[in-house]
């Protein structure tokens, strides 16, 4: 079927307590996310401030 997908990790609840995890810690769990906050915090070193 098109269209049609089926995630164990959904399934069992292992993304949604990652989401949460994350939404209350603010540490991204993602490799992309992880990446994105890194390079803000090098960057705002760098500039001497906060970017908006």
């Amino acid at each position: 079927m098109k269209g049609l997908s089926f995630s164990l990790k959904r399934a069992v609840g292992i993304s949604g307590l990652k989401a949460k995890v994350a939404q209350k810690t603010g540490i991204p769990t993602t490799k992309q996310g992880l990446e994105r906050k890194v390079g803000k915090s090098v960057l705002s070193l760098f500039t001497g401030g906060k970017r908006k």
